[in-house]
């Protein structure tokens, strides 16, 4: 193999080598690229010219043998006139695994030796396999996982060795693991509480006392913990130093520890915010996380943007054991939107629970509302619906998924019969998925309905009708601005569907996106429009989400719309 080192003369430009002139394997090609980002104004004399060659001699062996590359050579060939370097790198024969012995101790192989089998099968550096050095501490860490994650919870790795003999290329592996005992969970025992009961923390454990060890129920149950507003820091561990294995028991039982650090009881904070569809956003919040010393949450909020008002109440309790959460809301809200003003008082309570990653809930809310289209019929509306919805969000990253998908269902309805002024039903849904396409690149793929059953649209609040428009739904077309017109306004219509394409490549992160979206809004089905949008956007991978701004392209529309939003998976 020949690379060839352009630079000489001062004048010239330090590019580096690009990756297509290198050629060697594709696992050295960044090392290699990365050895030779020269910076400018080096390698300018003979004698910097020597110490990089010499250098290279010494460093370029050492990245190529973290490959399994143990006898590569670097030689000087020639040096041209103009100070050109032409250096010779010989990588020599990858080393490969030709022995492998890993050696389990501890209850393990004694008490379940189908499993340790399992987990010697599963060696990811198995013989005849090329080594590398990032290979094998891969294949060690998920050796010890294996046997960690479920039963073992002491287990440590003994000793691991690999021996490499250079002359003949080949590399012989030994592992030993030391599973120890066999666990199982035993009673909580939470430490740093001040201002609430252990109830609190009890009532969201994933397991019972005499389960088995699962490292993954540890996990969610911290996960779960974490989630709570009362606490500021959560640590969980299974104190195997203090375990104890009862008369005639295989197994020993080890307590949770449950470390918490109370965060303060109330908080006052204020907001500031941007976005295309609502304007400036200012917003004042107080919250309260104790409120009348039962751990109920207390959330009051001021909102105010340029083309909505709102005042909300909020409190909400915790789970009770069987994991059931009650949300109470009262709000009051002021929107103009589309030449559309809408007042709408709102009282509800709503009974959600989570069980294996999918919400459910069940909810009760009577609103008032008093619609003023321009040039339209002004009217003052109130319903008593009964909502049911379900959330199952499965993805590798809510804050930034690659891969996953999202589904949502609403159904809900009121009867004249039950202080509601219009018989109606309600149904809705979304599904999107996220599709990886490699490592730096994902496919976006969205598509929502709705339909509310009714004899008419009027007598029914605008919150149980749909427009569509704007960053969320169709961008290139303003906020709701597609639905059924009124006069000079855009009002909710029965019918609604929207469809939506984006693809993503990320540079680290930041990312490029182009996207195609479709929705149509109306108040009967077979009157549905479609509006199409596309356009493409930047996107920046922020603390909180990603951030995108997008410019888009209605169709009709006069000219470029910019949209910004934060693209999480919600």
């Amino acid at each position: 193999m020949l690379l060839v080192l352009a630079w000489g003369m001062p004048s010239f430009a330090a590019s580096g080598i690009p990756a297509a002139a290198l050629d060697v394997p594709d696992e050295l090609r960044p090392l290699l690229k990365e050895y030779f980002k020269i910076p400018k104004g080096l390698l300018e004399s003979d004698a910097e010219r020597g110490t990089f060659v010499r250098r290279a001699q010494l460093e370029i062996p050492e990245l190529l043998a973290t490959e399994g590359y143990f006898s590569a050579q670097v030689r000087l060939v020639s040096v041209s006139n103009a100070g050109v370097l032409n250096l010779q790198v010989l990588p020599g024969v990858r080393t490969t695994v030709t022995s492998l012995d890993i050696e389990l101790r501890g209850d393990l192989p004694q008490t379940a030796a189908q499993r340790a089998q399992q987990i010697r099968n599963a060696w990811s550096l198995p013989v005849g396999r090329a080594f590398s050095s990032s290979a094998w501490e891969r294949a060690k860490t998920a050796l010890l996982d294996s046997v960690a994650n479920e039963d073992y919870a002491a287990a440590r790795m003994v000793s691991s060795a690999a021996e490499v003999d250079v002359e003949h290329a080949s590399a012989r592996l030994h592992v030993v693991i030391d599973s120890g005992p066999r666990y199982l969970f035993g009673k909580l025992e939470v430490r740093g509480l001040e201002r609430y009961e252990p109830l609190l923390i009890e009532r969201h454990a994933t397991f019972s006392p005499g389960q088995p060890y699962r490292r993954s129920l540890l996990l969610e149950f911290q996960t779960r913990l974490q989630k709570l507003p009362q606490f500021s820091s959560i640590i969980v561990n299974l104190d195997t130093a203090r375990s104890n294995r009862a008369d005639g028991q295989a197994a020993r039982t080890a307590p949770v520890q449950v470390q918490v650090v109370e965060a303060k009881s109330r908080k006052l904070s204020f907001g500031v915010g941007y976005s295309t569809n609502n304007g400036t956003r200012n917003e004042v919040n107080y919250q309260s996380y104790n409120f009348l010393n039962q751990a109920w949450t207390l959330n009051s909020a001021a909102v105010v943007e340029q083309n909505r008002q709102n005042l909300v109440l909020a409190l909400d309790t915790p789970p009770n054991p069987l994991g059931y959460q009650l949300l109470w809301r009262a709000s009051g809200e002021r929107t103009d939107i589309q030449e559309l003003v809408t007042r709408r008082d709102k009282f509800g309570v709503t009974r959600t629970r989570n069980l294996f990653g999918i919400e459910t809930g069940v909810s009760l809310n009577w609103q008032q509302e008093r619609r003023l289209p321009t040039g339209g019929i002004r009217e003052t509306d109130q319903a008593l619906v009964l909502d049911w919805h379900w959330y199952r969000r499965m993805v590798d990253d809510p804050l930034a998924p690659m891969d996953g998908n999202l589904t949502e269902v609403k159904i809900g309805g009121a009867s004249k019969s039950f202080a509601s002024d219009q018989d109606f039903v309600r149904s809705y849904a979304r599904h999107q998925s996220w599709l990886a396409l490699g490592k730096q690149d994902v496919l976006s793929l969205r598509a929502e309905a709705g339909y509310t059953a009714s004899t008419s649209r009027l007598g029914i609040p605008q919150e149980y009708l749909f427009r569509v428009g704007g960053t969320q739904t169709v961008r290139g077309f303003a906020y709701q601005s597609i639905g059924f017109s009124e006069g000079g306004a855009v009002v909710g219509g029965r019918a609604m569907s929207t469809l939506s394409a984006e693809y993503t490549h990320w540079f680290g992160n930041w990312g490029a996106a182009m996207f195609v979206d479709a929705g149509a809004a109306a108040d009967t089905a077979p009157t549905l429009q479609w509006y199409r949008g596309h356009g493409f956007g930047a996107r920046w991978r922020s603390p909180v989400g990603p951030l995108a701004l997008d410019a888009a392209r209605g169709q009709g529309e006069p000219g470029t719309r910019i949209h910004f939003a934060i693209a999480v998976a919600f």
